[in-house]
């Protein structure tokens, strides 16, 4: 008679535990790089809702805040002084900009053909760029000086009439744009040429066997091969152009009464941060002059975004 095998019972395995969700998870990888977002929400966002929430109240940074409404923005609309800013900021930045990257292209093109040096170029066309502000303002002041500066000593020595570079509207205009010219122009040249090295060599040879001369083979490889960089460059000197402070509050500080932020004789060099500090601090209205600061704000974005459409509608 066999004998029947008796199984064992099956043991009752334990179910796998549900899966971590992505934030429970991965919480070690959030909390490294938490500290970046948690400085951004204090320093950044805050400030920047905050100024937001200004902008609609009268404050004189230390009594209570008034409710003011749109009319902060009424008065921006009609303000004189705001308009007369931002035609001083315009014609500043379009001195300084068109001119320097002119210069900056030429440059890249220089050190992109140079054989040997090239790093020792590179780093001497940066240095103006690392270099404090306020010592090049300082420099560019006794540069351009009405009675001792080395401009006017020139035109004296070729018997051309002196000119009061920081007295007169046109003159600060110059000067403010040649010093920015100077500061940002190696810079662009540095960022030319890496654009200039991504372009192959092949097309250059190709078009050297098709006869091409230097000219033609700028305008129709370099250029059009170089239009992505020509528009970074654009966009940044546009948004750091329009926002210029430290160089016309250098050049033209005055020791008299009025405002150190008055942008020289007849505002003639007053750019809109600078008018936003003199309403923010000079004058101890911080509501106005969170309206001011989004009021450029505004005007950069539009300035950036036509410059984007230009250089765009060149390249189709």
């Amino acid at each position: 008679m066999a004998v029947l095998e008796q199984t064992p019972p099956a043991v009752a395995q334990p179910s796998p535990a549900p899966p971590k969700k992505g934030l429970r998870k991965y919480w070690h990888l959030y909390a490294a790089i938490s500290p970046f977002y948690l400085i951004f929400l204090a320093f950044g966002l805050f400030p920047v809702g905050f100024s937001l929430y200004l902008s609609f109240h009268r404050w004189d940074g230390l009594g209570s805040m008034e409710w003011a409404g749109l009319s902060q923005y009424q008065y921006l609309l009609s303000d004189s002084d705001f308009w007369n800013s931002i035609g001083n900021t315009i014609i500043i930045w379009a001195l300084a900009t068109f001119p320097m990257i002119f210069l900056a292209m030429v440059t890249a093109v220089m050190l992109n053909s140079a054989v040997r040096f090239k790093g020792l170029y590179r780093v001497a066309y940066f240095l103006p760029n690392v270099t404090s502000v306020v010592a090049i303002a300082i420099v560019f002041g006794s540069i351009f000086s009405t009675n001792n500066g080395v401009i006017n000593a020139i035109l004296h020595g070729v018997g051309l009439d002196q000119v009061a570079w920081l007295n007169t509207p046109w003159g600060i205009k110059v000067t403010i744009a040649a010093l920015m010219t100077w500061q940002w122009t190696g810079y662009n040249a540095i960022i030319f040429l890496a654009g200039l090295q991504t372009i192959p060599s092949d097309l250059y040879e190709a078009a050297r066997m098709d006869g091409a001369g230097p000219v033609q083979t700028f305008f129709r490889i370099t250029l059009p091969l170089l239009r992505p960089t020509l528009l970074f460059v654009l966009v940044v000197s546009t948004v750091t152009g329009l926002q210029s402070f430290s160089e016309p509050q250098v050049l033209l500080q005055t020791s008299s009464n009025d405002s150190t932020f008055a942008g020289g004789p007849g505002h003639s060099g007053q750019t809109m941060v600078l008018y936003f500090f003199q309403q923010t601090f000079d004058n101890n209205d911080f509501g106005y002059g969170a309206a001011v600061a989004w009021g450029i704000f505004l005007v950069v974005v539009l300035f950036s975004i036509i410059n984007w459409r230009l250089v765009q509608r060149r390249g189709e």
